[in-house]
This record gives C-alpha cells, sequence and structure tokens, in this order.
C-alpha cells in the first residue's frame, strides 16, 4: 500500500499502487464525479428555481436576532424539542450528522489518501468518543423515528395521523439509508482500526476491529476498501435523495431560518409591495401585482418555504380546521405550492429569462414560451391558482391521498381550504423551520378578493358594513357611546368638552372597539373594565364617534384595499390627537393598532386590558377579594385567545387575574398556552358560516365544559361569542349546565366590588 497512516504518522511508504488501490482511486473517483455532477445539477436548478421568486423586503436586517436564531432553533433545535420524543430523535441525528461529519471527510479522503484522518482532530481520544457515542445515539434515534412514524400509521389512521398525505415511502427509504451510512461507517472504520492498532476513545471502533483482527491483512484491506466505496456511494446517494425529496429541508431549512421575519410572536401580516416598497393604494401602478394569483408572483423568500417543509404534520395536528373535518392542512397547502412551483419551474424560468429576468404581467402568459410546452405542461401553467376542486378526487383531503400521492386533476389550492383558515397561527409557531403559512394564505386571499372577486359571499356584508358604517355589525356611528349610559360613573369622552388632543391629565386612550361597543356580550367586558379602571384612579378617556373599525377582518379576509383605507382613517386620528398610550379590550384591535399600523405610520404604546388590569392588581390599587357568589375553590379555566397568545405573546396576565381571586382554583385545558385551540372566530371567519366538517367553537367548548369549571373565562370579545354560542348549544342539548362564559375583568369586577360594599 503507498500511504499507509501518512496523515497520522506523517510517514510515506514507498510501496507502489497495488490492485486494492487502483480499485479504491478508479471506482471512487468515478462515483464522486459522477454523483457530484448530478447533485451540481439539481443544486443550480433549486438556486435559480428559488431565486425567481419576486423580491422579498427586510429579509437581512436585524443580524444578532438572526444569529440568534440560527443558534437557538438550529443548533440548539428549540423549536422541534417543543415535542420531546421526536425532539430528542432529531437532536441525535442532526448533531450525529455534524460530529459524523469529520468521518465523512475522512471517508472521501480515503479514496485518495489510504489511511486518512481528518487534520489535527482526527485521531484525538475525545473526538473519537464523540463520533462512535453519535453512532449509538443516531441509531437510537432511528429507532423512535421508526416507532413514530408505525405509531401515527396514515394508512391506519387516517385523517388523524400527523403523516397523512406526506410522502412516507421516501421517508422510510431515508431512515434505511442513515441505518447504511452507520454501517459502512463500522465497517470501514473496524477494518481501518484492525490494520493500525486500537485508537484511546474509539471504543465501539475498536471493539469491531477487536472482531475482525484475526483476518489477514489483505481481507482487511479489501473490507476497508469495500467499506469506505459503500460509504461514500450510500453518501451521495443520500445526496441524490435529499435533493429531490422534502429531506431537502436538511440543507435549506438553515437558510430558511436564517431569513424568516424575527418579530416577537406571530408578528403582522406583510402590506402588499412593489419594487421592494409598500404598494401605494391611492395611486397603485398600472404593472402592480395585487396579491399571490400565480405561483410565480410568490417572493422567493415563499418559494424557498415551500422547498422548506419537512412535511412532519405538525402544523396539521394542531390546526382548528383541519381538526374539524375542513380540507385546511397548512402541511398539505405547503406542499401543494411546492409541488405546482415545481412543476410550473420549465415555463417559469424559461419566460424571465425571455423577458429580461421579470414575470410576464399579472395576469397574462409569455405565449412563444408557452406555445413549446408540452400539451400536460401547459395546461399545468394555464391552470388557476385557486379553485374549486368540488367533484375531483380527494376533495377533502386538498389533493392528498394516504400516502401522499396528490390528484393531479385540479387547482393547485382548494377555495374551501384557503377560506377554512382562522390564521390562529397554531402551524407558524409549531413549524420547525419557520415557514410563514398564514402570509401566504392572505397573499392568495388578498388575489382572490381584489382581482377574481371570488369569496365567500358572507364577506360581502362584513366589507359593506366597515366601509359604510365602519364597524362589521353595519350598526350607526351613533351607537357607539349608548354603553356610557348604562354606567353610573364618568366617562368622559374626547371632544365632549372641546378638547383638540387628549389632555396631560388622560393616562390611557380606551380603545373601546366595534365589538366592545355594539355587541351585548362584549359591552359587559367594556363596562367592566371602565369600571375596573375608575375604581384604581385611572383617568381614561374614550373616542366615541371618532372611533371606527380597525380593519382587522378585512385585511384577514383578503380585503387589504379597504383595511388601508380604515388604517388611514384611523392613524390620522390618533396621530391629530397626539394618543400615545392605549389600552383595548380585543386582542385583533391591539395586534393591529400596535403592530400594524406602523407600516402606515401610526405608532403607539398598546396593551390589553388583562395586561393593564394585573399591573393594576400587582401595584395594589386593585385588591379582589372572596366573592359572596362563588364558594372557596371555584374551577374556573381560561382560554387563550389566538390574537393575544401566540401573536402576541401574552399568557401570564390574564391567568394572573383569575389566580388573583381569593378562593378561585384556575384549571387548565389539555390544549393551553401556546397551544390553544382556536375559538374558530379569526381570519374572518366570525363573518363566516362553517358548512363543512364540526364547528370549531363548539369542539373548543366541549374541551372547557370537561375541566370540570363553572366558568370559562375568555380575553377576547370574539372568544366570548364562540365560546358562549358552544356552551349555550350544549346546555341546550342538556349538557354543560351551570357553565358561564365571562371576561376576565368581569371576574376580577366581581370580587373587586365586594370590597366597595358597605
Amino acid at each position: 500500500m503507498t500511504v499507509r497512516g501518512a496523515v497520522l504518522a506523517n510517514e510515506r511508504y514507498p510501496d507502489p499502487m497495488d490492485a486494492v488501490d487502483i480499485f479504491r482511486l478508479s471506482l471512487g473517483t468515478a462515483i464522486i464525479v459522477v454523483a457530484l455532477a448530478f447533485a451540481v445539477r439539481r443544486a443550480l436548478f433549486l438556486n435559480a428555481l428559488i431565486r425567481s421568486g419576486q423580491p422579498a423586503v427586510d429579509r437581512t436586517g436585524h443580524l444578532p436576532r438572526r444569529a440568534r436564531a440560527e443558534a437557538v432553533e438550529v443548533l440548539g433545535q428549540k423549536k422541534l424539542l417543543q415535542w420531546f420524543v421526536p425532539g430528542i430523535a432529531h437532536v441525535f441525528a442532526f448533531w450525529g450528522f455534524i460530529v459524523l461529519g469529520i468521518t465523512v471527510v475522512e471517508a472521501f479522503g480515503e479514496v485518495f489518501i489510504p489511511g486518512f484522518w481528518f487534520p489535527v482532530i482526527g485521531t484525538w481520544p475525545i473526538v473519537l468518543f464523540l463520533e462512535d457515542l453519535f453512532v449509538i445515539l443516531v441509531l437510537v434515534g432511528i429507532i423512535l423515528f421508526a416507532l413514530i412514524r408505525l405509531t401515527n400509521n396514515p394508512v391506519k389512521k387516517g385523517r388523524y395521523s400527523r403523516f397523512f398525505g406526506s410522502h412516507t415511502g421516501p421517508a422510510w427509504v431515508v431512515l434505511l439509508m442513515i441505518l447504511l451510512v452507520l454501517l459502512t461507517l463500522e465497517i470501514y472504520r473496524g477494518a481501518k482500526l484492525a490494520l493500525y492498532g486500537d485508537f484511546p476513545g474509539a471504543f465501539l471502533s475498536n471493539t469491531i476491529a477487536s472482531w475482525m483482527s484475526p483476518l489477514s491483512e489483505t481481507a482487511l484491506q479489501w473490507i476497508e476498501v469495500f467499506g469506505i466505496l459503500s460509504h461514500i456511494a450510500v453518501i451521495l446517494g443520500f445526496l441524490l435523495l435529499v435533493l429531490h425529496s422534502k429531506h431537502l429541508h436538511i440543507f435549506v431549512a438553515p437558510i430558511n431560518v436564517a431569513f424568516s421575519r424575527r418579530p416577537n410572536g406571530l408578528g403582522p401580516l406583510l402590506p402588499m409591495y412593489f419594487d421592494g416598497k409598500p404598494l401605494d393604494f391611492e395611486d397603485p401602478p398600472d404593472d402592480a401585482t395585487f396579491g399571490v394569483g400565480r405561483i410565480e408572483d410568490f417572493t422567493w423568500k415563499d418559494t424557498l418555504d415551500f422547498a422548506t417543509c419537512t412535511e412532519c404534520g405538525r402544523c396539521q395536528s394542531q390546526c382548528p380546521a383541519w381538526n374539524t373535518g375542513k380540507p385546511l392542512s397548512p402541511k398539505l397547502m405547503i406542499m401543494n405550492l411546492r409541488e405546482a412551483s415545481f412543476a410550473k419551474a420549465p415555463y417559469v424560468l424559461a419566460a424571465q429569462k425571455a423577458n429580461g429576468g421579470a414575470n410576464p404581467p399579472m395576469g397574462e402568459f409569455d405565449e412563444a414560451v408557452l406555445a413549446g410546452l408540452s400539451p400536460e405542461l401547459r395546461a399545468e401553467v394555464e391552470m388557476p391558482l385557486v379553485g374549486s376542486r368540488e367533484g375531483m378526487a380527494h376533495k377533502d383531503t386538498d389533493g392528498y391521498d394516504a400516502s401522499g400521492h396528490r390528484a393531479q386533476d385540479g387547482p393547485a389550492i382548494d377555495e374551501d381550504a384557503l377560506w377554512s383558515c382562522t390564521t390562529c397561527g397554531a402551524c407558524v409557531y409549531q413549524c420547525p423551520v419557520d415557514i410563514e403559512h398564514i402570509d401566504h394564505f392572505i397573499d392568495m386571499r388578498r388575489h382572490q378578493v381584489l382581482i377574481e372577486t371570488n369569496f365567500p359571499a358572507e364577506l360581502n356584508g362584513l366589507f359593506k358594513n366597515i366601509e359604510n358604517k365602519g364597524n362589521p355589525w353595519g350598526m350607526n356611528a351613533s351607537s357607539r357611546n349608548a354603553w356610557i349610559e348604562e354606567v353610573d360613573f364618568d366617562v368622559r369622552v374626547f371632544g365632549a368638552e372641546g378638547e383638540d388632543e387628549i389632555p396631560e391629565d388622560v393616562e390611557y386612550l380606551f380603545w373601546v372597539g366595534c365589538a366592545g361597543a355594539f355587541e351585548d356580550r362584549a359591552k359587559r367586558t367594556t363596562k367592566a373594565v371602565a369600571e375596573l379602571l375608575t375604581i384604581a384612579g385611572v383617568n381614561f378617556m374614550v373616542l366615541g364617534e371618532g372611533e371606527t373599525c380597525t380593519g382587522d377582518p378585512a385585511r384577514r379576509a383578503g380585503n387589504e384595499f379597504l383595511f388601508q383605507m380604515q388604517g388611514m382613517q384611523n392613524v390620522e386620528v390618533l396621530n391629530e390627537i397626539k394618543a400615545k398610550k392605549i389600552v383595548v379590550t380585543c386582542p385583533h384591535c391591539m395586534n393591529t393598532l400596535g403592530r400594524e399600523y406602523p407600516q402606515i405610520g401610526g405608532d403607539y404604546e398598546v396593551v390589553h386590558h388583562s395586561q393593564l388590569l394585573a399591573t393594576l392588581v400587582s401595584e395594589g390599587r386593585l385588591t379582589p377579594v372572596t366573592s359572596p357568589d362563588s364558594g372557596i375553590g371555584e374551577k374556573i379555566t381560561y382560554h387563550d385567545p389566538c390574537y393575544l397568545g401566540r401573536h402576541n405573546n401574552v399568557y401570564v396576565p390574564p391567568r394572573d387575574l383569575v389566580a388573583s381571586v381569593p378562593g378561585v382554583d384556575l384549571v387548565e385545558m389539555p390544549r393551553s398556552g401556546t397551544e390553544s385551540f382556536c375559538c374558530g372566530a379569526g381570519g374572518a371567519r366570525m363573518w363566516m358560516e362553517e358548512k363543512i366538517g364540526t364547528r370549531v367553537n363548539v369542539n373548543r367548548a366541549d374541551e372547557a365544559i370537561a375541566t370540570g369549571a363553572t366558568k370559562v373565562a375568555v380575553a377576547c370579545p370574539f372568544c366570548n361569542v364562540m365560546i358562549n354560542d358552544g356552551v349555550t348549544m350544549r346546555q341546550q342539548e342538556g349538557g354543560a349546565v351551570g357553565v358561564e362564559v365571562v371576561d376576565v375583568a368581569s371576574v376580577l369586577l366581581n370580587s373587586v366590588k365586594v370590597k366597595a360594599l358597605p
């Protein structure tokens, strides 16, 4: 042999190349060259496809936060560890491949330099120990993955499996290939150490080497070469499989995390852009794209999202629509978009090349490129992105069967699935690779509303009421102050004394909101909050008739134009009166005023009433005592509003309010906190009928009732309506006797008012 142990001992043996060396070098080089040629070709295609997307804004700023995300989410596997067992399995696999990457380099080096070790650290005992340790840990991970997939078999469990619709076949192949990577590694490492002697730290490899030591040197040389060539063949085969499957996330997930949005919570919806700037709705350019109507209208970051999907189904398992029998699965939607992106890639890349890097104008095709396509590809290109799959195969599962095979007989996205989304954010929160599902869904809704005028009929009334009356219910603005006449304390209304700015003695502008002003159950919360602030000595003021809808439901329904109109009107008023600190009872108003109005020039400090009230309790300005109409140990369960919890990371203050009442036993529902189940009202679903599957609010009400609580505490007017309706339905059926749905403010007021009694 020519260079036995050269890197290890810095010695060279002058032996001429023998048959083993020639075989290893020639076959190894051929395997590497051929495999890498195919891999590079695929990588260049993927790069071109992703870069073909539209420009994405603000994806490179905030470098410290992005670096932290890489450290925490990629290296630390934080989001994967939200599910402990699969998370641990993935940690073993992820870190195993990082550590065993050293042995991969050694295997490729062995093709050209016999006895090659990784420079400097290759024979350190700690390195050899970690390599063998992670061989075992990766094997444990493989076993855990196999058990997880067997217990969640989509063929047996149907849509109740989180792997329903995922490509399970390739996933099993990948597990087999990882096993072969470990096996071939230990074969060549065992033979290598049998030839050169034991190395401290390599406890597993030394053991295998001891089993091989009775063999002749020639036999060991051939076994080592067989192991090396098999190892690199499996690794390169694995590489090609990864580049052609959902396991592409191995490479693109760290990139996707690096370019993901870094807000606190899920963050605001993104505005519509044109040429890298927010679209001017007062004077939009003629060639502006409104929403996403074609796969090529998505940004490069969106396309990267699609390519990154791991098909793990965590989003699907948490989705309220999927869990109540709707056709919406966030996972399947992203998979559909990915497959549509790959299917249209030949046309998209050719059309952009023909147009100097730009897409044809919205709604138009490049006829010259289109004419050169096959009939099948042309049909794919001309098919609308969103449409009805009524009567088509697998309509109820968004075009997928249990084995992960898509029925290629209709639009990529089913309109019923698109409009089933409540924008609760469970999918975004659960996604281990930071896919931004809600942004993609809303972009498609925008196109359906603004360009196609194809949306659920119920939304017509919503849009008209907001535009004409300034609220979703269509009530007259003169009724916004009606609740004030129902309280026995003074409420200051802006402008009543001729003010043109908020007086300096006013601590908070109380944004009552449309529900808080017009909906009876929400009005009780409004009055409770106003009374508590009065008791605590907090100076506040309301806008009264100066308020109008923030535009949240319009924006979530895709009517960005109406949102902009409402938003600019509100921002103009708030800026004019110099509003600084705002308290709200509606998490949707909180999210819009505090997180989305900065996009249109409104920067305010916005707090939820539960946050302010919890602060007042902690400061001693409000003191809850035992209520006479509730006994010691009264059970109250709390429902987390999606837009307060996942969207804005407010979980503790509402619970603190409930727990602050003496004698109350706060009991949690199985799905609570970050994993709370939606009430079904978000995403403008409050104004749409549920015609498919079971009702989301009834599902949640059943869970609340099952805790045995006598009260269900909420912190959102939408949740109040929806959970109340669900409990009422069960009461009418003879169940849920004595269960009451109340806002956390009412729970607190009930105990605080006791103190005020003589």
